[in-house]
């Protein structure tokens, strides 16, 4: 079983090999990608292998090899569908972004409550949220991404937990309440900036 931290690894060690493949590699080492991701070659090592991923003394890696085998752990050999709940800033700039399939995942849809942004047109359809169960029953969506204001994000969430969401990424400034069995990981641009502050400026004082 992968755990949390382990997680993080491999999803590094993939951005890691796509940009290694982008540059037209077929092939690397564990000590290039423990320069291309900060993490020791030991660690590297011991986590594919634990997870049965083996390289060669000489040969080192097979990128495409590697990456399948990553597709495989995250369970993304199979297209996964997600949807966007609010197209404010954050989530005009989400709509937009282009690297959902490097994750072998797919935006189907997006939900907002001004009806003036149902008629623009953007990358995905744009519904009001009364059609959510109707788009996740027909894409078969589990997971959303919620880029809404903070005054409305736990009320937002509830409604998208009733109708089967079990995973969302969070945008909103707020610890959300949600059932034990819904997994949410938020993204808080504040907090990473002052952990990042607060961390610089402990080794400017050292």
């Amino acid at each position: 079983m992968v755990n949390l931290l382990q997680t993080r690894r491999l999803q590094r060690y993939r951005m890691a090999l796509l940009r290694l493949k982008k540059m037209g590699l077929q092939k690397t080492f564990s000590h290039s990608l423990s320069e291309e991701t900060g993490i020791s070659a030991v660690l590297i090592r011991k986590d594919f292998s634990q997870l049965g991923i083996r390289g060669r003394r000489r040969g080192g890696y097979n990128i495409d090899r590697l990456l399948e085998q990553l597709k495989l752990i995250f369970g993304s050999e199979k297209e996964q569908n997600v949807i966007l709940v609010g197209l404010g800033n954050i989530g005009s700039a989400l709509v937009k972004y282009e690297g959902y399939r490097q994750g072998n995942m797919n935006l189907v849809a997006a939900f907002d409550i001004d009806p003036a942004k149902r008629t623009r047109r953007y990358q995905v359809p744009v519904y009001s949220l009364e059609n959510l169960r109707d788009v996740t029953d027909t894409f078969d969506v589990s997971v959303a991404i919620m880029a809404v204001p903070e005054f409305s994000a736990q009320e937002t969430a509830s409604y998208l937990v009733e109708n089967g969401i079990k995973g969302i990424l969070n945008f909103a400034p707020v610890l959300l309440k949600v059932p034990d069995h819904v997994l949410v990981n938020n993204i808080n641009v504040m907090v990473e900036l002052e952990r990042l502050m607060y961390h610089t400026g402990i080794k400017q004082k050292a």
